[in-house]
């Protein structure tokens, strides 16, 4: 069933504020330069321990691609950023759907030898598949490096919750969208060093960027849910973002 994102925005966050302060720069040296301007998560992080969610076959019998390609709206000629691509399931079947006139452009989620493993089997995959439609591109985890207003669609699929520095990312995504475009994201209501991230955080987080949700839809049937976001207003400037805290987000 799919829901208005009104009232769940309401419901999400609240009239108590999700803030936390952001650390001194002696506090700091554990990240990346690039990410120091903008705020810590306030929540553990998942590590990435593999680069498959589940086997191909299992999420096909689910269906799951197919539900969340035609709940993203993906059509032929559609533009799509698959950011943490892993293995592949969902770049090989968007590049099918998309067709000669659109294309796919997959960025790694990080640097992790496990995660540059399966960018070469992807790599391999793209080649020997002949997908002439999509493309690799490297980028941090704190920036995609996407061209601006090049996508319709990115997508976020199983990931977000392994992102160590959400807020610099976040803010670095938003110039890549294109006018109307979408980021969608497909993870798990569990904890985030469990391999999900709780709705109402991710909501949250998304906000504080000036990303306004427009459908959540839970899935049961795929063990998921699925949010849409859209732009919604300026860009803040990174000390004007306010980090969510997990602490508060129940």
């Amino acid at each position: 069933m799919k829901f208005p994102w009104a009232p769940l925005l309401a419901l999400t966050l609240g009239s108590t504020p999700l803030v936390g302060c952001i650390p001194s720069q002696n506090d700091q040296l554990d990240r990346p330069e690039t990410s120091r301007e903008f705020p810590r998560p306030f929540r553990p992080v998942s590590k990435t321990i593999g680069t498959e969610f589940s086997t191909e076959a299992k999420r096909d019998e689910a269906g799951e691609a197919e539900q969340v390609m035609d709940w993203a709206g993906i059509q032929p000629g559609t533009t799509v950023a698959d950011i943490g691509a892993g293995e592949g399931y969902y770049t090989v079947r968007l590049a099918k759907r998309v067709g000669d006139e659109g294309r796919v452009l997959v960025r790694p989620s990080g640097t992790e030898p496990v995660v540059r493993v399966a960018l070469e089997r992807l790599g391999r995959r793209i080649d020997s598949e002949d997908w002439r439609n999509v493309s690799i591109k490297p980028g941090e985890i704190d920036d995609p490096k996407l061209p601006e207003k090049s996508f319709d669609r990115i997508f976020m699929v199983h990931m977000y919750h392994e992102v160590t520095e959400p807020y610099a990312l976040l803010w670095r995504l938003r110039p890549a969208l294109a006018e109307k475009g979408q980021v969608i994201v497909v993870d798990r209501d569990l904890a985030t060093d469990k391999h999900g991230i709780p709705p109402k955080l991710l909501f949250c987080e998304f906000d504080a960027l000036g990303y306004k949700l427009t459908e959540f839809s839970r899935r049961p049937d795929i063990g998921a849910y699925f949010a849409r976001f859209e732009l919604s207003g300026k860009r803040p400037e990174p000390s004007e973002i306010k980090a969510c805290s997990s602490a508060n987000v129940k």
